[in-house]
């Protein structure tokens, strides 16, 4: 059996070789020519798997190390014969700790108490659902819209998106990107959109750059509608708008998911649905990651700043200015960064010592948010 992977998938050397014959190409070398005599493909959003490229070839399995799919035409691999999988909530964890720094970045910026805000966040999967407990554990009222999950789950207690738009202080996405259909979101953020928000709005977008309109966006940052907007997913990719790069708060190149950890979740996913496909039998595997520098973090007794202390710590795991200074640096470099983008391990890689005298809430908060707590008894 022979597997063409995207070379920059990570922790996949060495995985399946065992199996099969496998071959490691980049993103623009998975031709239609290239994957002819393939019998299955192991890709990333880079590569549109359609007509173009499968039409008369090998192909039996797509396995997409990714959470979306919409580079992948479905009717076509349907009508074709092929099975396709992706990998659902591999990196809702790193997209929480994205949007963390995000938010701590912000109450660093402008000054403001988590319990004074309201977050609307537009997408209650994984990612969505992650995003809320965050936000909850902060203090923050939050307000969720997810009309499929109402409408096709019952899912009660969820609002309107034009009254989660007037009611948020801060708006996050987590949606698919949906081109058709009743639950279209390409563009979903319009003119008419922003104009619905509350004036000074913080605006995060981590889903896909196509769910928001990049003039309309620009033109809400430019009159006030948007406060500030954390841009993590562009239209365009990698050629991103360099207008609105300059009027981002904070601005990154597609790396919300990239932790190490959120990595290898893809990986383990994408390998188990091939092996289960083709009945390899593997056995089950195990990634081991590396442990992050200063893993162990003593939390001040002299400080009892819960916001600060909130800030300083999530911005240890994830300094995202670091990110953005990359990027409005050396915009051109956009797909680089991505392919060679550092080791970043999630919260719970991450042991806090808590002295007993420091409030019960500090613990309490930390815990909710995916830390390791312990208790540090004099």
């Amino acid at each position: 059996m022979k597997v063409v992977a995207d070379r920059h998938i990570p922790f996949l050397k060495g995985i399946l070789e065992p199996y099969a014959h496998i071959e490691y190409l980049d993103p623009v070398d998975i031709t239609r020519e290239n994957i002819r005599d393939a019998d299955a493909l192991i890709i990333r959003t880079r590569t549109r798997c359609n007509r173009d490229l499968l039409e008369g070839t090998n192909v039996k399995f797509i396995a997409t190390a990714t959470i979306g799919y919409d580079h992948i035409d479905t009717e076509f691999c349907q009508n074709h014969g092929i099975t396709w999988t992706n990998a659902p909530g591999c990196n809702s964890g790193s997209v929480m700790q994205y949007v963390a720094a995000a938010l701590v970045s912000l109450q660093q910026k402008f000054g403001f108490r988590y319990s004074d805000k309201t977050i609307g966040v537009i997408g209650y999967g994984h990612v969505g659902k992650k995003v809320a407990k965050l936000a909850e554990s902060l203090g923050m009222q939050v307000l969720i819209n997810d009309p499929p999950l109402e409408k096709e789950q019952g899912v009660k207690g969820l609002v309107s998106l034009d009254v989660l738009l007037e009611n948020s202080n801060i708006v996050t996405i987590h949606t698919p990107l949906n081109l058709t259909g009743e639950y279209k979101t390409y563009h979903l953020f319009d003119r008419k959109r922003f104009a619905a928000l509350k004036p000074n709005t913080f605006f995060i977008n981590t889903s896909r750059g196509e769910v928001v309109e990049t003039s309309a966006l620009i033109e809400a940052i430019d009159n006030g509608q948007v406060a500030a907007a954390i841009i993590d997913v562009w239209e365009n990719e990698p050629h991103i708008d360099r207008n609105l790069l300059r009027k981002t708060f904070i601005a990154t190149p597609h790396i919300a998911g990239y932790s190490a950890d959120g990595k290898a979740n893809a990986t383990l996913m994408s390998v188990n649905a091939l092996s289960q496909f083709f009945r390899l039998n593997m056995p089950n595997l195990n990634i081991s990651l590396p442990t992050p520098e200063n893993h162990i973090l003593y939390l001040p007794t002299e400080n009892n700043n819960l916001e600060y202390i909130i800030q300083k710590t999530i911005l240890h795991t994830y300094p995202i200015e670091r990110d953005h200074n990359l990027l409005t640096s050396q915009p051109e470099n956009f797909e680089q960064f991505r392919q060679n983008y550092p080791v970043r391990r999630e919260f719970h890689a991450y042991t806090l010592i808590v002295d007993e005298k420091i409030k019960h809430a500090l613990a309490t908060t930390f815990t909710k948010i995916g830390f390791c707590v312990a208790v540090k008894n004099n």
